[in-house]
């Protein structure tokens, strides 16, 4: 067995076996898994399991943190085992042989897993959304460093036989990413991933400038991401119809024709229309908020950026940076949330500075905090800030300063843009532009990074510990005492979210007088 096979074994083992699984899904670096019974759930044991950085249980709902391809990797395995397992004999623990009691309490939790999946349909929603553009992310980080690469090259005069050889690599992509959006979102929507492409075509393809819909002529593009994505939904939804309502015998020849006339029709009549006024709205509020809200509008995104991925509610805003990306060149949304993550490495760094001799929370945050600053933020979140409570939100403090000052700069006209998403942090800086160049945006975004990294640090420094949390810290750093990590999580009434777990190798909870004791003290 790979290493990946037996993790995802073990993950199956603590979950309750695969009769217990509803579904698997994967985000870049969490791993989600819907339970059926909330009860047989062995989540400390989940939690304390070499691989996973933490465990967090919102209903029927699992989050369990890998990181970024390790979790690709268990998703695969775990779907694997999951739908390999031979069904559960009958009987034994069957209704048959429970007694009222035991139906009571069965009955009370499939209402409470219910309650919970109902509850979560927003999330799942843009969870089906943010699949569609995730598989997307690496080609998109690739092509946007060589465009960035190739825009140094151009503004230095260097290399100029070389620089229009650059440009068709970086480019080829993005001309045909309606295309590749058309056919995952077909592919998600349970259709043929082919057939949504060829809908997804139509939005860029050259002959869309000699139809006129509703008086006003199209041109190629119009609607973009979003009309594609749109376009590929709905082939999968007349797909499927078709496939229901035709004759097997005339299937291959009847289902796709139909598919791509109806759906194609639509799209190029009403949705790259309706797209295209969606997606210039985007762009104008996204362009307007920060050209008018300047600071005060980057103070409050990029302090709100980590709990937004803390509840995961961060990947409604793919489909948004994705969309002002093919609009404008640029997302202007995405250099100011990157703040937020900022902040975490100055609130890291004061805690790792204060506690060194705390062994388990030093090597949690020298675990973590190399993938913080190249935009993977989650295991400093989960093993870190957010179980230590307070540093969570001088994290926060540090990122909206941060973005108070990128905004700063797009109030004063010289925009900070990133060409590509899925980058964050140290990791954008070669993927920068905007409206005054490359130079004005590096400038706005690394004085934004120096100032969440500041404030950060020092908002940690003064309150970002309480005296008990202090105490418990300092305590598991002497000679022969436990190494654990406390955990207590933000109180739900401040964050509305579930507690949060160690990192891998660290227990979750310290003792519970000490989680106690760190609970009252936030």
């Amino acid at each position: 067995m790979t290493d990946a096979q037996q993790l995802a074994q073990r993950i199956l083992d603590t979950v309750g076996g695969s009769s217990n699984i509803a579904d698997v899904e994967n985000c870049m670096t969490r791993l989600r898994v819907e339970v059926v019974s909330e009860s047989s759930v062995s989540l400390d044991e989940l939690k304390a399991t070499d691989g996973v950085m933490a465990a967090i249980a919102a209903g029927s709902n699992l989050q369990i943190v890998l990181g970024p391809g390790l979790v690709d990797r268990v998703a695969v395995d775990l779907e694997a085992l999951r739908t390999s397992a031979p069904p559960a004999a009958a009987g034994g623990s069957g209704a048959s042989g429970a007694s009222p009691d035991e139906l009571a309490a069965r009955g009370a939790s499939i209402k409470a897993s219910a309650r919970a999946r109902s509850d979560g349909r927003t999330m799942r929603a843009i969870r089906r959304i943010s699949a569609i553009l995730i598989p997307l992310i690496p080609a998109l980080i690739a092509c946007g460093l060589i465009a960035g690469i190739n825009g140094i090259l151009t503004n230095l005069g260097w290399l100029p036989g070389v620089t229009p050889f650059l440009g068709v690599l970086s480019s080829g992509f993005l001309s045909l990413l309606a295309v590749f959006v058309g056919m995952n979102a077909a592919k998600e929507f349970g259709g043929t991933p082919i057939l949504g492409g060829a809908v997804g075509a139509i939005v860029v393809a050259a002959g869309v400038a000699n139809v006129t819909v509703f008086g006003q002529t199209l041109a190629p593009g119009q609607g973009g991401v979003l009309g594609a994505m749109a376009g590929g939904i709905l082939a999968a939804l007349v797909e499927r119809f078709m496939r229901r309502h035709t004759p097997d015998v005339i299937a291959l020849i009847v289902v796709p024709t139909v598919t791509v006339l109806v759906a194609g029709s639509i799209t190029l009549g009403i949705l790259m229309s309706v797209a295209g006024v969606v997606s210039v709205a985007i762009g104008t509020a996204a362009t307007w908020l920060l050209a008018n809200g300047g600071a005060f509008a980057g103070f409050i995104l990029g302090g709100f950026f980590l709990p937004l991925v803390m509840t995961g509610m961060h990947q409604a805003l793919t489909p948004i940076h994705t969309t002002l990306i093919d609009q404008t060149g640029w997302t202007v949304l995405l250099p100011v949330l990157a703040m937020g993550g900022a902040g975490q490495i100055g609130a890291a760094i004061t805690l790792w500075m204060r506690f060194r001799r705390n062994e388990a929370l030093s090597r949690t945050i020298r675990g973590a905090l190399p993938a913080g600053l190249l935009g993977v933020g989650e295991p400093l979140i989960y093993g870190v800030t957010l179980p230590l409570g307070r540093p969570f939100i001088t994290a926060c403090i540090g990122g909206a300063f941060g973005g108070g000052v990128v905004g700063l700069f797009d109030q004063l006209g010289h925009s900070v843009g990133a060409i590509a998403i899925g980058a964050s942090d140290l990791s954008l800086l070669p993927l920068l532009n905007g409206s005054s160049g490359y130079g004005w945006a590096l400038l706005g975004y690394g004085s934004g990074l120096v100032v969440a990294y500041i404030v950060g640090f020092v908002a940690t420094l003064l309150f970002g510990v309480s005296a008990s949390v202090k105490a418990d810290l300092e305590e598991q750093s002497a000679p022969g005492a436990p190494l654990d990590l406390v955990s207590s999580a933000v109180a739900a009434d401040a964050t509305d979210a579930p507690p949060a777990a160690g990192a891998a190798g660290t227990p979750a909870a310290g003792s519970a007088a000490g989680s106690a004791r760190a609970g009252a003290s936030r």
